[in-house]
């Protein structure tokens, strides 16, 4: 496998280099899903396009057990260098590159062994929206296994060290606006102070506390309210919602505390409070065989010097809406160490390229136990 990684190299690198500076944004990705159509199909892979979305799978062998890649392809809208634009700062470019690397690699490695092989290039992580939008289209109703994967942060792992799993967290995020009546600056009383709702609104959604062996959290990200004018005191103001946590059923409880904050400012302010929720992120449900067969390949890969315990990160990711649609499916997530600065999301965000090959051989080695496992 070595000898394979070493001819693979050059052509991973410059994958990760066309796709970097090629970004689209979630349900935007048709020249990246073009591009990497075009690659596989070049590898001898059997390709099929999603039919109303940008995406596709690929495949290896037939059979079963039927055990699934999924990448992200979707990239970021943000300030960058004074300007806003498409970004690549999460590394979905590098898990593409990786899975690609993947498929070029057992297409010719698996041998006489059984299954099928299937790469899922999903759009729209970001929005949380990707991995329902695939599973409708049926294309995990027979997987057996799934596997997905993440660089993670130095702070979490460095180069050369990796985890079998990720513990994502549970996320919520609401859109509210509130409508009242503005005032002028010397006449207070006339009007309701929107201003003054989103601070009591911030206290109340800060006083919201389940057990301290849980982590969790509710704060305000977004607040816009009042105009040009210093004299008036605004009615009406935007504001925006992050709740996070590392399961479901405390999310759950989140969510009714924040309704019953919100109901209470209608009720002491006389205002009306609208809200668009977004689709929630679900918490991770890691599949102990899954993790079983990563924690094997990255033992084969780095030794076990590299291997660390399973990541847990209050941050989120749509591959679990695999797993929560069909509980069936034994999945996990690689947690890679890339020595990634300053930070995912970060428009500057870098990190060292050479954990590229190390993602190829880890997946790789765990498609491969597993079908071993599974023949």
């Amino acid at each position: 496998m070595k000898k394979k990684l070493k001819h693979l190299e050059p052509h991973v690198h410059s994958t990760y280099s066309h796709l970097h500076s090629h970004p689209e944004v979630s349900w935007n990705e048709k020249e990246t899903a073009a591009y990497i159509l075009q690659r596989l199909s070049e590898d001898g892979l059997k390709c099929t396009p999603f039919p109303s979305f940008p995406g596709l799978i690929a495949e290896i062998g037939t059979g079963r057990p039927v055990i699934a890649i999924r990448a992200d392809m979707d990239a970021l809208w943000q300030e960058k260098d004074g300007s806003f634009q498409a970004v690549h700062s999460c590394g979905h470019d590098a898990h593409m590159s990786i899975v690609l690397g993947t498929a070029a690699l057992l297409k010719d490695s698996i041998g006489g062994l059984k299954g099928t092989i299937r790469f899922i290039f999903q759009p729209a992580e970001e929005t949380g929206e990707g991995a329902i939008a695939v599973t409708k289209l049926g294309v995990v109703d027979d997987v057996d296994y799934l596997f997905g994967l993440h660089l993670r942060p130095i702070e979490e792992l460095p180069l050369g060290a990796a985890a079998p799993a990720i513990n994502h967290g549970a996320s919520h995020h609401i859109l509210g606006k509130i409508i009242g009546e503005d005032a002028h600056g010397a006449r207070p009383h006339l009007g309701t102070s929107a201003i003054e709702t989103g601070m009591m609104l911030n206290q109340l959604l800060s006083q919201i506390k389940l057990s301290p062996m849980n982590p969790h959290s509710v704060k305000l990200t977004r607040f816009e309210a009042g105009g040009e004018n210093l004299n008036i005191i605004p009615g009406n103001a935007i504001f925006g919602i992050d709740a996070r946590a590392q399961s479901n059923e405390d999310l759950n409880h989140l969510k009714v505390e924040i309704q019953r904050s919100i109901q209470a400012l209608e009720e002491w302010y006389g205002i009306t409070i609208e809200q668009e929720h977004q689709p929630d992120t679900t918490a991770s449900i890691i599949s102990k065989e899954a993790a079983n067969h990563m924690e094997t390949a990255i033992i084969d890969t780095l030794g076990r010097k590299g291997l660390h315990k399973t990541v847990v990160t209050p941050g989120s990711d749509d591959f679990h809406f695999y797993t929560k649609l069909r509980p069936n499916i034994k999945a996990t997530m690689l947690a890679l160490g890339a020595d990634l600065t300053p930070g995912l999301h970060h428009p500057h965000m870098t990190f060292d390229h050479s954990c590229l090959m190390i993602g190829v051989e880890i997946m790789s080695r765990a498609v491969m136990e597993t079908m071993k496992a599974e023949s």
